[in-house]
């Protein structure tokens, strides 16, 4: 299955919509349209995990390297995953407790305009 990736503005966030598999043959794809996001100065991203079917540990590693990469210029990035397959592999790795996750993209924006 291919990657799709769409972006969307949402006030002064970024939410970039995943469907798809994430894994080692389209996770460059993900990791680069982070890195354009971010050295475009949208630095409030909110990352929709909605549709993702499939993701391995090389989108992890992507996922980590985004957030490391917003903090390092500033900015923020959560998770959007309300499917339970999806959220087991964050709860798993302990990246639950790295990444703030929500079950909607509401939800996100609602807490990062909060804080």
């Amino acid at each position: 299955m291919d990657l799709t990736l769409n972006t969307r503005t949402e006030g002064q966030h970024t939410v970039l919509a995943v469907a798809g598999e994430v894994d080692v043959y389209t996770a460059p794809a993900l990791r680069d349209r982070i890195a354009d996001l971010l050295d475009k100065g949208q630095q409030r991203l909110v990352i929709d995990l909605g549709g993702v079917e499939f993701l391995d540990s090389t989108g992890l590693g992507v996922l980590v390297a985004g957030l490391n990469r917003a903090r390092e210029v500033g900015g923020s990035l959560s998770l959007v995953c309300p499917q339970e397959r999806v959220l087991k592999l964050f709860r798993i790795t302990g990246l639950d407790e790295v990444f703030t996750v929500h079950s909607t993209v509401d939800d996100a924006l609602a807490d990062v305009q909060a804080s």
